[in-house]
Order: C-alpha cells, then sequence, then structure tokens
C-alpha cells in the first residue's frame, strides 16, 4: 500500500513495521492519504499540544477552514496521540481550560461531521491512521469487484 504523507508534515509516521511506501507529496487536506484519493480520504494527525493550540485565536480558525474541507471527503478522520482523559485533565501547557478545550472538540464533531480519534500514544495513532487507509482502500478495492462482477453478468 502506497501512503501519501504531506510535504508539510513537520513528524510523519515513518510507518515501519508496516507493508508501506510512502511518499512525500502536498495534500489538499489532512496529513495522510492515499494515491488517487487524495480528494476523498485523508486522515488529519495531532499531538495533544498542536490540537490545543487549534483551538485558540487564528489557528482556531485555520483548523475549522481544514474541517470544513475534510467534512466533504468520503472519509475523514482527526487522529489524536494522546487520550481524551489526557485533554480533559489539562495535561498540555496552555491557558486554555480543559472544560472549554472538551466542548471545542465535541461541538467541531458535531459542527463538521469529522470524528476525533484519541489513539492514545503516537505508536497507536500510527496504527489507527494506517488502518483507516487501509481499510478505506478494502472497501473501493470491493466496490470495483462487485461492479465488475454486476457488469459481467
Amino acid at each position: 500500500m502506497k501512503v501519501i504523507v504531506d510535504s508539510r508534515e513537520q513528524t510523519p509516521f515513518p510507518f515501519t513495521g508496516y507493508d508501506v511506501e510512502v511518499v512525500r507529496a502536498g495534500l489538499p487536506s489532512g496529513d495522510y492519504s492515499l494515491p488517487g484519493f487524495e480528494d476523498r480520504v485523508a486522515v488529519e494527525r495531532k499531538s495533544l499540544a498542536d490540537l490545543v493550540a487549534c483551538l485558540m485565536g487564528d489557528n482556531r480558525e485555520r483548523f475549522e477552514r481544514e474541517l470544513v474541507r475534510l467534512a466533504r471527503y468520503d472519509l475523514a478522520a482527526v487522529v489524536i496521540e494522546a487520550g481524551w482523559c489526557d485533554l480533559a485533565a489539562g495535561n498540555y501547557r496552555s491557558d486554555m481550560k480543559p472544560h472549554s478545550a472538551c466542548q471545542s472538540v465535541l461541538a467541531f464533531q458535531v459542527r463538521y461531521r469529522v470524528p476525533f480519534i484519541w489513539a492514545g500514544s503516537r505508536k497507536a495513532a500510527e496504527y489507527v491512521t494506517h488502518s483507516i487507509l487501509a481499510k478505506y482502500l478494502r472497501e473501493i478495492e470491493i466496490r470495483v469487484a462487485v461492479a465488475r462482477k454486476g457488469q459481467a453478468a
């Protein structure tokens, strides 16, 4: 499987141990996608610190624009390298109150219909990202096979 990693991604997953060829390229949205589906599937990776920064000030507006774009995709997700309990407990360096951060994330999920997946760790976030992309690719392959079978009948 080929995975496109956005050229602006500063700490990309290496996908070591996965049968993945990593290709660096600019993506219209998100940090990870698949060749030929760059405008249909995307995973946005966030560390906890990055996520909290995206909930405040000018960063919030930029992040909301990203969520608007992702909401148009067949499949999009924000995968966080931390757990919900880390956000709720305020285990980050910011003046943002944990309750406000939690409420912002919940509001974004409802408003933009893009799930936030709390992976718990960077390694788990890499696993989740790989799995989302692999499952999407598998579903496409199944649809193509079914369509071919229907045409042959």
